[in-house]
């Protein structure tokens, strides 16, 4: 459940530069390590240049079928909303009329029918080509549910706490006092009527939260806690054999810092070689300057238990393996098509190009050409996650009823 802020009318006046440092999204999901690139006078715009299907690469052999019950899963999200709404920040993603339509066109295709499903995506949709300023290039990474060991109580080796949100806990969304800070959100807690930063991941860690019965379970490793946090959910197996999902239940709105920058900038790696099952190597060989090195990064994701399928993501509907895409939804919407275009580095750089559905996001993922693909449960999923930061673009669907409000370039 989200908290709501109590009314505290001197904070927008206290916002200061460094108060905007802590703007973040959702969730810490991915690990990326991009390039550094030149700062740009001009700000990141979401441009949009009609493409044909047949013009998409590899388009006609997509398993359709298969991404509809993703698609569906999203449309039990849209369908909640009211008609009138727009279909996220963008006013050319259209209604929520559009996809209401869209989605009940959805839900009458035979399941398995490869035939319906491709006409379907090509009868009621116009693809684009997402570009930053007409630059379609863009870094694509991938996360996953990793699994670790846990209890319900302290106990022997168990002694690294798992934090339900703290009710002191405040986030505010700044789009709703200002429209220039659309889709950005400040945390932190209330002291003397003032918003104040809330505990550091370091703070937080040494006990700033101690006693105040928060603690869900208590896992062994660090290392592994760490990562749970980066991915924002995952599986904890008990003594047992048992499993618990937890998911994500709010953050403290530090900033996010890639450790694996970090590393390089130590000279401890090289930017090509940081990897996230390096990293991990990493932190478990050097415990103490690892511990120093994660606590780099502020940022603290708080958990709940899960109930049911999982893991959910932003939208609130569970993820699809190999077909659920985390975005920056500043300037793409929750549950729309996205047609992606990279390469898999499970098979050195052969090309990976699938149709996913944007149902997630996350604080490190910024900027309208980039995305973070779920791979799912198990070795396999941890290892492509792990590995992966590609280049490459991406296609969005939008409905043919949008058409009237994007400009064709």
């Amino acid at each position: 459940m989200r908290i709501r802020a109590p009314r505290v009318p001197s904070i927008l006046s206290t916002v200061s530069l460094a108060a905007l440092l802590l703007l973040t999204a959702c969730a810490d999901l991915g690990l990326p390590i991009p390039e550094p690139q030149a700062p740009s006078d001009e700000p990141s715009a979401l441009t949009l240049t009609k493409i044909e299907f047949d013009d998409l690469e590899s388009w006609d052999g997509e398993n359709f079928a298969s991404v509809l019950p993703a698609l569906i899963r999203s449309c039990d999200a849209i369908e909640k909303k009211a008609p009138d709404a727009p279909f996220g920040s963008d006013e050319r993603m259209g209604t929520i009329a559009d996809w209401k339509s869209i989605c009940a066109d959805a839900r009458i295709i035979r399941p398995g029918n490869q035939i319906e499903a491709k006409y379907f995506f090509e009868s009621r949709f116009v693809a684009y080509t997402v570009g930053d300023r007409n630059a379609p290039e863009g870094l694509f990474t991938g996360y996953y549910e990793p699994e670790l060991q846990g209890r319900w109580a302290p106990e022997a080796e168990y002694q690294i706490p798992i934090y339900s949100r703290p009710p002191d806990l405040v986030s505010i969304d700044l789009g709703q006092h200002r429209a220039e800070l659309k889709g950005t959100q400040l945390a932190g807690r209330v002291i003397d009527n003032k918003l104040i930063p809330y505990f550091s991941r370091a703070e937080i860690m040494g006990g700033a939260l101690r006693g105040r019965e928060l603690e869900i379970m208590w896992v062994a490793d660090p290392v592994d806690a760490f990562f749970l946090h980066i991915q924002g959910s995952g599986r904890v197996r008990l003594a047992d054999g048992s499993t618990v999902r937890v998911g994500y239940a709010g953050r403290n709105g530090r900033r996010y810092t890639s450790i694996g920058r970090e590393l390089v900038a130590m000279g401890a790696m090289r930017l090509e070689d940081v990897t996230a099952p390096a990293i991990r190597d990493w932190l478990r060989a050097n415990p103490a300057a690892g511990t120093q090195l994660m606590n780099k990064n502020e940022s603290f994701v708080f958990f709940r238990v899960v109930e049911g399928e999982g893991p959910l993501g932003a939208q609130g509907v569970p993820l699809t393996p190999g077909r659920s895409l985390a975005v920056d939804r500043a300037f793409l919407p929750l549950g729309a098509p996205v047609w992606l275009d990279t390469t898999d580095p499970l098979t050195d750089g052969g090309p990976l190009r699938r149709l996913l559905i944007t149902q997630d996001t996350g604080s490190a993922i910024k900027g309208p050409v980039r995305g973070d693909v779920f791979w799912g449960f198990g070795d396999t999923a941890a290892r492509r996650a792990g590995l992966m930061k590609q280049e490459g673009r991406y296609y969005i669907l939008l409905p043919k009823a949008a058409e009237r409000i994007v400009p064709q370039s």
